[in-house]
């Protein structure tokens, strides 16, 4: 079975060009999409629905640089262990608390623009980041990109958290 990148037909790397990204996708699904298989036999469209299903997943994949990052590691035999693996550097959980204990600051002060000012510092990190996990890919060094992965899911889910405390405190 083709992988993901194979399915498109993109280089098997973390940075890809989202406009190839799309146009191959916008092509596999003109193949496969089930309303071409209108007049088809029932094995025929249920076949173009897990195909369709399948670019789908693939696309949703490749499109998103964590979970495209995360795909490349298992790939390549890296489990990333995300139920079991949380251990963190004493610095990253370090800011992590410092940042928990700024927007709780912040919610009780009904303070937007310290939230604001930490989505900001949010944003240079996670920026940071993915600039570390391309290079951790690019040079192959699967285990320590998986690290890197954990670590960003913990920030996407204090990205939420802001994006939460913004929209309560907007209201």
């Amino acid at each position: 079975m083709q992988n993901h990148f194979e399915l498109f037909q993109l280089p098997q790397n973390f940075v890809i060009d989202s406009a190839a990204l799309d146009a191959a996708y916008r092509e596999v699904q003109g193949q496969v999409h089930p309303d071409k298989f209108v007049n088809a036999s029932d094995a025929d469209r249920r076949v173009a629905m897990q195909w369709a299903t399948r670019a789908n997943e693939a696309y949703q994949t490749l499109k998103n640089p964590l979970k495209r990052a995360g795909y490349l590691c298992e790939l390549n035999g890296i489990d990333l262990n995300v139920e079991t693996n949380t251990t963190m550097p004493a610095e990253f959980l370090l800011q992590q608390m410092e940042w928990r204990e700024a927007l709780q600051e912040a919610l009780a002060e009904k303070n937007l623009a310290a939230v604001e000012e930490l989505k900001s510092d949010l944003h240079s990190m996670c920026g940071k980041q993915k600039r570390q996990l391309a290079q951790l890919l690019q040079a192959q060094d699967f285990e320590n990109a998986a690290q890197r992965i954990r670590e960003w899911m913990f920030l996407e889910k204090f990205g939420d958290e802001l994006r939460a405390a913004c929209d309560a405190l907007d209201n």
